[in-house]
């Protein structure tokens, strides 16, 4: 009996030892099986060379990737002034003005330019190129003095010839022959009207920080409309600094020294100040100018004089509408008035051009006072060859300053279109209707005029 109780222990003992034995052989990993993928051993792939740099861009490299400057403009002009017994005849003018140049791309901050303009009268030459208000013969021939005057005599010349060094965003400093156009061009401009356009000698640095501008040039000569003949040497300076805390204000102040060697009859210094801005109410986007400068004599170069101007303007643009109300008050003192030789004055005071005064500038030795009303639209018609049209009507009254007499009054017209994105067309009118009589002690009004141009202006 004991022997077989010892039989079974045993037997029990056994069997759990085979089931224990049986279970972890089941739980236990079963060893990897190996492959040939595993036996392989892994083969980094080689780091591919990077790129070798390009040389840096030499100065030819950036010449050669410059840009081809090309305009031409063709353009005819009328101009219908009161007969006397000298000026017998209607003007006409058909002039092409050509302009070639290249300007590079920037090397080290530096960029070059430099252009030709070519004036060419083609037809018959009926028409007068005097310095506007002269009593002498005409320039282009005593025979022209039975025609108004046309400006636009035939010319070849370096018209720019400038350096420009940029060396941060805050500064820019150009040398050479360049074109000068500040603010709205009221005191210094290219006159960009005539054909041959006014471009000025010397040096001028631009600083921009943040909301804070200024420009100041030193000019040594002025490269007039009138050719070479006509031309200023200069020992001027010019000066204008704007600060534009928002957009609804914007003040300027500015310095304008002028002494011209050959004609010191145009020195003057001017200094004044300028607010602008705009702003939107509702659907109207309202904008405004207010302007006040005082010019003396300079360098003793002219008797002395001290005149003020006065301007402003307030402007509501509606849609493609757009109606502006103007005022401008240049003083005179019988002898002189108030002067801008340096402007873009064709912009100013109607595009007749009536008004002159001695040394050829628009002016009026009384003084004027100019109340105009413009109004402009820029239609949305648009077609393959005719759109971005843009039409201007304006109308003057003009008073002397110094009288208050009435002058007389002008209508301007203006028609604009582009025919490609290279080529415009331009229909322009201007009609000057001045008193019959005025007030003794009154200057005598310039002789009514009309005038009529037709432009075709292509541009690469």
């Amino acid at each position: 009996m004991k022997n077989l109780r010892g039989m079974l222990r045993c037997g029990s003992a056994g069997c759990a030892l085979m089931l224990g034995g049986t279970a972890w052989a089941q739980e236990a990993p079963a060893p990897a099986t190996p492959t040939a993928d595993a036996t392989v051993e892994a083969v980094a792939e080689p780091a591919a060379e990077p790129p070798p740099l390009a040389p840096p861009p030499t100065i030819s490299d950036q010449i050669g990737a410059g840009k081809l400057i090309l305009e031409v403009r063709a353009r005819y002009e009328t101009v219908d002034q009161t007969k006397t017994a000298t000026l017998k005849d209607d003007a006409s003018a058909f002039t092409v003005r050509t302009r070639f140049g290249w300007e590079t791309a920037e090397f080290q901050g530096v960029k070059a330019l430099v252009e030709f303009e070519d004036v060419r009268q083609v037809g018959e030459e009926h028409y007068a190129v005097n310095v506007p208000g002269a009593t002498t013969a005409p320039l282009n021939g005593a025979d022209k003095s039975r025609y108004p005057v046309v400006n636009d005599p035939d010319v070849t010349e370096l018209n720019r010839a400038q350096l420009t060094w940029t060396p941060s965003a805050a500064l820019q400093v150009t040398a050479g022959r360049q074109r000068i156009l500040l603010d709205d061009q009221r005191f210094v401009g290219n006159v960009g009207w005539r054909q041959d356009e006014q471009t000025i000698d010397g040096f001028r640095a631009d600083l921009a920080l943040g909301r804070f501008k200024a420009t100041y040039a030193y000019v040594t000569h002025i490269n007039r409309i009138l050719g070479e003949l006509k031309d200023w040497d200069s020992d001027s300076h010019l000066f204008n600094a704007t600060w534009s805390p928002a957009e609804a204000l914007r003040l300027q102040g500015f310095v304008y020294a002028l002494d011209f060697g050959n004609s010191a009859v145009n020195s003057s210094i001017t200094k004044g100040v300028k607010a602008s801005g705009k702003t939107w109410v509702n659907l109207f986007q309202l904008a405004y100018n207010a302007t006040y400068a005082q010019q003396t004599d300079y360098r003793h170069n002219t008797p002395s004089f001290d005149l003020a101007y006065w301007g402003g303007d307030v402007a509501a643009t509606f849609d493609i509408y757009t109606v502006k109300a103007a005022y401008e008050s240049l003083e005179g003192d019988g002898t002189r008035g108030f002067t801008t030789p340096l402007a873009t004055v064709h912009a100013f005071q109607g595009w007749s051009d009536a008004f002159v005064s001695p040394g050829g500038n628009k002016s009026f030795v009384d003084g004027i006072e100019d109340a105009n009303l413009t109004f402009n639209a820029k239609p949305r018609f648009k077609r393959t060859y005719w759109f971005n049209t843009d039409v201007l009507l304006r109308y003057h009254d003009f008073n002397d300053q110094k009288t208050g007499a009435d002058l007389g009054r002008e209508w301007d017209v203006q028609l604009t279109a582009a025919i490609n994105p290279k080529l415009s067309i331009q229909f322009k009118y201007a009609d000057f209707k001045r008193e019959t009589t005025v007030p003794l002690g009154t200057a005598t009004p310039p002789p009514s005029r009309t005038k009529g141009w037709i432009t075709l202006e292509y541009k690469l």
